[in-house]
C-alpha cells in the first residue's frame, strides 16, 4: 500500500515536471501558443490638399468588376496663336447699304413732253447705290418706271457739266433746257426739285456727278 502511494506520488511529480517544461498553466491555456501580430503601423499619407482645391490627378473609380474605370483626360489647349480679327484694308471703301430708301427729292431726267397741254419733264425715281474704289462718287440708281412731273414754264433751272462747262450751279432759262434735252435725250441726268403748290416743279437744280 505504501508502494503505490509512493508511485502515484512520482507520477504526480512526473506529470507536474512535464507541464512546466510545455509552459502549461492551471486554468488551461497554453503559454507557448504564438502570439497574434502586432498590427502593422499605418503608412504616412500624402497631405490632403486644401478644401475648394481641385486634385491635380483624376482618381479612378472602381467598376462593378472590381478593375478601376477610366479617367477623362483633360482637353487639350488648342494649337496655334489665335488670330487677330480682320482689319479693313487702307483705300476700302466704305460700307454702303444697298437698301437705301427712294430719293423724294431727286430723280433721273431724260426726256420732256408737251402733251397733254402742259411740259412735262420724263423722269425716273432711284436712290444713290455704292461706289467703287476706283470710281469718283457713288451712282444713282434707277428703280421702276419712268413717270411724269409737270414742269412749270417759269421754273429756276441751275446746272452744271455736261450741259455748261462748270462744275458750279449756273442758272439758264427753260427753253435752254429743253433745247439741251431734245440734242440729249436719255442723258439720265441726276436733279433734285421742289415743287409749287400746283404740283409742278418750280425749283430744278442739277445734282454734280464727277
Amino acid at each position: 500500500m505504501k508502494r503505490s502511494g509512493r508511485r502515484a506520488g512520482f507520477a504526480t511529480a512526473a506529470l507536474c515536471g512535464a507541464l512546466v517544461l510545455t509552459g502549461c498553466k492551471g486554468d488551461g491555456d497554453a503559454a507557448g501558443a504564438p502570439k497574434a501580430p502586432a498590427p502593422a503601423k499605418p503608412a504616412a499619407s500624402a497631405p490632403s490638399a486644401p478644401a475648394g482645391t481641385a486634385s491635380a490627378t483624376p482618381v479612378a473609380e472602381p467598376t462593378a468588376d472590381g478593375k478601376p474605370a477610366a479617367t477623362t483626360a483633360p482637353p487639350k489647349a488648342p494649337a496655334g496663336k489665335p488670330k487677330a480679327p480682320a482689319t479693313a484694308k487702307p483705300g476700302a471703301a466704305p460700307s454702303c447699304d444697298h437698301k437705301m430708301p427712294i430719293s423724294p427729292d431727286e430723280v433721273a431726267v431724260y426726256r420732256y413732253t408737251p402733251e397733254g397741254g402742259f411740259l412735262s419733264l420724263i423722269v425716273r425715281h432711284g436712290n444713290w447705290g455704292c461706289g467703287t474704289p476706283d470710281s469718283d462718287g457713288a451712282p444713282f440708281e434707277t428703280v421702276g418706271v419712268e413717270t411724269f412731273i409737270p414742269l412749270d414754264q417759269a421754273a429756276s433751272i441751275t446746272v452744271v457739266t455736261p450741259i455748261v462747262e462748270s462744275t458750279e450751279n449756273q442758272k439758264i432759262g427753260v427753253q435752254e433746257f429743253l433745247d439741251w434735252l431734245e440734242a440729249h435725250p436719255n442723258s439720265g441726268l441726276v436733279f433734285r426739285y421742289g415743287l409749287g403748290k400746283d404740283g409742278a416743279i418750280h425749283q430744278l437744280d442739277q445734282v454734280f456727278t464727277p
